[in-house]
Formats: structure tokens, sequence, C-alpha cells
């Protein structure tokens, strides 16, 4: 059984975006980060690879493995199994302080609730409170993780 990080996985967790996709080996551990475009040219045959950049050349052998070899590799939750929105509503309805707790919800009521969740958490001076709740909430995450797919973390 592979030991994985577990601050590696929340690293992970935490970046993930939907120009990419994250993976971990179950042979060797390893994590590899495959951006759209590198998975793109790992389905096609491209004859004349000028125009790839290097760094792109380098992981399209690990790209097509992953399609060849599926079962070798674990994907990383992506952007849309975090939930950065619930997160955000979880930690504006766990403040006691009423007025604050309510300020901050409303915020996330309709477009812009991102940059006004951002704004009033600056504003009200509880920055340093909602990066700790987030931390706390990708490594739990990062745990349940591992869990579901019997990795050993350390």
């Amino acid at each position: 059984m592979v030991k994985v990080k577990l601050e590696d996985v929340i690293e992970q967790i935490e970046f993930a975006s939907e120009s990419s996709k994250s993976f971990l080996n179950l042979n060797t551990g390893e994590i590899h980060v495959i951006p759209e475009e590198v998975e793109i040219y790992a389905e096609e045959d491209i004859e004349d690879e000028d125009f790839i950049p290097d760094w792109e050349k380098e992981i399209i052998p690990v790209a097509k493995d992953i399609q060849k070899n599926p079962d070798n590799y674990i994907r990383f939750p992506d952007q849309y199994d975090i939930h950065e929105y619930s997160i955000m509503e979880s930690f504006s309805l766990s403040l006691s302080d009423e007025k604050l707790r309510d300020i901050l919800y409303y915020s996330l009521k309709g477009s812009g609730a991102f940059r006004r969740f951002k704004e009033n958490i600056n504003r009200l001076g509880i920055t340093e409170e909602w990066y700790k709740y987030k931390d706390e909430a990708l490594r739990k995450i990062a745990v349940e993780w591992c869990q579901d797919n019997n990795l050993e973390y350390y």
C-alpha cells in the first residue's frame, strides 16, 4: 500500500482547478498534475510536436499512461467535489456573533458572492479565522479522500 503525505493531498485539493486534473500513482506514490491541453495531446497521435512546449512534452507520457492504466491511478477531488462555496457558507453559519453571521451569510447570495465574502471577512477582521476554518475543512476532505481510497497517510 502506498503512503501519502497528507500535506501533499491537501495541496492538491486546495489548488484544484478546472484547467487541470491531479492523479496519485498507486505504484510509485507520485502525484501528477495533467493540464487539459496535455490530456488532449495524449489522446491524439501528434506527428509534429515542435509546437508543444518542452515541459508539456515531459507530461504527455504520464497522461498516456493514466489513460492506458487507469487502475494504477486515483484522481484527486476537483474543485466541484470540494465545494468551496459550502465551506464559506458553513463558516458563516458557525460564527457566534449573530451580526457577523448574517452579514457573511447574506453576502454569499447572488452573483459576486466570492468577492463579497472576501471583502467582508477583511472588513470585519475575521480573515485569520476564515483561513483556519478553511484549512481544517480541506484537511477533513483530504483525510476522507485517503480513507475512501484505502490510502495510508502521514
